[in-house]
């Protein structure tokens, strides 16, 4: 197959965005516009002058629920994810990637930030977009250099992103010989003169080849690149139809606002980008103006005695096609600008830079449901019910009367006082109008529209601890059930955060910076400076998230981690360090968990890592092997028999235990029998007492 010309690469282009803009317009932008009236609580359109007019906030207070709890999920420590090797030589790598992964993500870029939008955007708008791409950032300095040595020069222009701009050479005489001149002055009785012996060297005496040193100026390249991190408002995110994931997705395109001085600084032609800039309609967006509807329309930098500020529209475009006439479908990135998408750069690309979350997935849609979409009808029943319970109020406290005409004085009427008296021509001109009294059955219902709620999202007083009804009148078992089932809605919502968008996240971050750094980087991690160096990472890793979900509250898997410490710590008492059952760097693990429950993210300033840990312990290890040698493995030997004799101790001790209390109860066994034995013969010479026989027994005489 020939190669795809221009004109039916740029015909394709057109189809795939005439098709993704037409379905975003039709699925989500009004939807989008609407869910953030609800969050923001505006009225409805349906208002009705001089009537109740509230508006209740179940979109509102749904999310901004939900929210805490992801956050503290997922930032409660500095490990946002990990990467496991996936052979035993990888270790090493994979702990280093995962400092480094979580070190971009949180340092580098505004974690907590980014991670915050991310997750609001997918919970009101069915999808949050993170945007993970390699920053170039290129700053060429000038600086010079006098009288360098050799040595010193070589080392300068070793440097990769050193271009010598000019150099100069500056040739020094040495004194021939100074010894012998030193004594021949002596003997002439003459002290050394320095005036003369430079005079020498000035006039060429007493020289020997001469030593040369550089003077140079040089333009050093300093290459600032970084991993950059940032959210795509749902907006400016285009997707194909029938996408059902970002990665098999055949078209995404990520549409935003420039300036034409930014694309010009960026290395475009000028006449080029003004003249194909057009006009940037995403401006015109509904939910665009939705987000920005309290701010006022000012004066925009888009002036025509500018022209280098107007804004135009960029679409950045990652689509699979068979460009180069292979047969074979191969991604591309295209970037476009005007409405017209006139080509900019079009190349070859292995990935697609985006990383999508949705709280509730759809199968086979890449997009799934959000959260405000299951509460926004809840938000609207609840609003009506509200403004009728609140009308039927107004109306009890200022009832209406009827009055019969002309016989009754309007002005008394209307005259409001307490006590005030209303004149008319005859008893019974002035009838109060009854209202029916509603409170009871709409405050019923508005209960139910909260328990709707609570099953749809897990959202309700029992599980933030507020309701006092189910606190007092339940057990505790009972109440601690309650709570956890209300949380197991949000513990999916953040487990499908993690093995979706999350994991994305870390391996985009992974593979841009095995691609683009250059040279090793010191990074700040657990207070100490670390060398990381992914150029020679070119393994294979698995990633995990850890959400810190499970069952119970926070109370209640605290105690169950001090007790694993406890546990610990009384096998490392017993068996000793280096014990088969647990490793002091496992016990670390156990109080940093516990550290990261008590709301510290650092624990590096309670404790060292499990890493440096075992590294500590290895080397004591090796130390005392070698300065030992086989009096160590004899002091080990006889520790190991030490324990194996404390261990028969304490078996022969709990068997002697054993034995004495088998023979205690023994014992009280036989007294129990005798005494019965001595009662029964007690009773039998009694009876025979009483009837005057004689009694013939074994009992002792007195």
């Amino acid at each position: 197959m020939p190669k795809m010309d221009d004109k039916d690469f740029q015909s394709l282009i057109n189809d795939h965005m005439v098709d993704a803009v037409n379905y975003y317009d039709t699925e989500y932008s009004m939807d989008r516009a609407e869910t953030l009236d609800y969050y923001l609580g505006e009225p409805f359109g349906n208002e009705v002058e001089n009537r109740s007019q509230v508006v209740a906030t179940e979109v509102s207070d749904t999310i901004e629920y939900i929210m805490p709890q992801l956050m503290k999920v997922f930032q409660s420590s500095d490990k946002f994810a990990h990467f496991v090797a996936r052979q035993p030589e990888d270790v090493g790598a994979a702990e280093q990637a995962t400092d480094l992964v979580n070190y971009v993500i949180n340092n580098d870029n505004n974690g907590f930030v980014n991670i915050y939008n991310w997750f609001k955007d997918s919970l009101l708008f069915k999808i949050g977009v993170l945007k993970v791409f390699w920053e170039e950032n290129i700053q060429v300095v000038e600086e010079s250099y006098q009288d360098l040595n050799e040595e010193e020069l070589t080392m300068l222009l070793d440097d990769d992103d050193v271009e010598v701009v000019s150099q100069s050479t500056n040739e020094i005489g040495v004194i021939e010989e100074e010894q012998e001149v030193e004594q021949e002055l002596e003997e002439d009785g003459e002290q050394l003169d320095i005036v003369d012996l430079v005079e020498d060297v000035v006039e060429g005496e007493n020289q020997i080849p001469l030593m040369t040193t550089y003077d140079v100026e040089i333009k050093r390249r300093k290459n600032s690149g970084r991993v950059k991190i940032m959210n795509v408002p749902p907006e400016e995110f285009l997707f194909s139809r029938r996408s059902v994931s970002i990665e098999t997705a055949d078209f995404v395109a990520h549409r935003s606002s420039m300036k034409v001085g930014d694309l010009v600084d960026l290395g475009y032609d000028y006449d080029t980008v003004l003249s194909k800039s057009g006009y940037n309609e995403i401006d015109n967006e509904a939910e665009v103006q939705q987000r920005f509807q309290d701010v006022e329309a000012g004066t925009r930098h888009d002036s025509k005695n500018d022209p280098s500020m107007h804004e135009c529209l960029v679409t950045e475009i990652y689509m699979r096609s068979d460009y180069d006439g292979d047969g074979i479908p191969e991604l591309r990135r295209v970037l476009c600008i005007g409405e017209e998408n006139f080509i900019l750069e079009n190349e070859a690309f292995d990935h697609i830079p985006f990383c999508i979350l949705s709280p509730i997935l759809m199968p086979h849609r890449m997009v799934g449901r959000s959260v405000a979409e299951m509460v926004k009808d809840l938000q609207l029943i609840k609003s009506t019910i509200l403004r009728q319970l609140l009308d039927n109020m107004y109306l009890t406290n200022n009832s209406r009367v009827g009055v019969v005409e002309g016989q009754v004085n309007l002005e008394d009427l209307l005259s409001a006082r307490p006590g005030n008296i209303v004149r008319m021509r005859a008893p019974g001109m002035v009838q109060p109008l009854a209202v029916p009294q509603i409170g009871q059955s709409g405050f019923n219902m508005l209960e139910y529209i909260d328990q709707v709620r609570d099953q749809r999202t897990g959202f309700s007083k029992a599980s933030l601890g507020l309701d006092p009804k189910v606190l007092q009148s339940t057990t505790a078992q009972a109440v601690n059930s309650t709570i956890q089932g209300a949380q197991l809605k949000t513990e999916m919502i953040a487990r499908v955060f993690a093995e979706t968008g999350c994991k994305d996240l870390a391996k985009v971050v992974l593979l841009l910076c095995q691609k683009h750094m250059v040279k090793e980087r010191i990074i700040r991690i657990r207070n100490e400076y670390v060398s990381v160096d992914p150029r020679g990472w070119d393994n294979e890793f698995d990633v995990s998230v850890d959400v810190g979900l499970g069952n119970g509250k926070e109370e209640d898997k605290l105690q169950m981690l001090l007790q694993i410490a406890g546990k610990q710590e009384q096998l490392i008492q017993t068996l000793g360090m280096s014990n088969p059952v647990v490793k002091p760097s496992q016990y670390v693990n156990t109080l940093s968990k516990i550290i990261e429950m008590a709301g510290f993210k650092d624990t590096s300033q309670f404790f060292n890592s499990a890493e440096e840990i075992d590294q500590v312990l290895t080397q004591q290890q090796q130390a005392q092997a070698q300065a030992s040698g086989e009096q160590g493995a004899m002091a080990m030997q006889s520790n190991l028999e030490m324990q194996k004799l404390q261990a028969d101790i304490a078996l022969e001790r709990e068997k002697m235990m054993l034995e004495l209390e088998l023979e205690r109860e023994k014992f009280q066994q036989q007294m129990a029998l005798r005494r019965e034995e001595l009662q029964a013969e007690l009773d039998l010479r009694q009876q025979k007492l009483a009837l005057g026989g004689e009694v013939s027994t074994n009992l002792p005489k007195a």
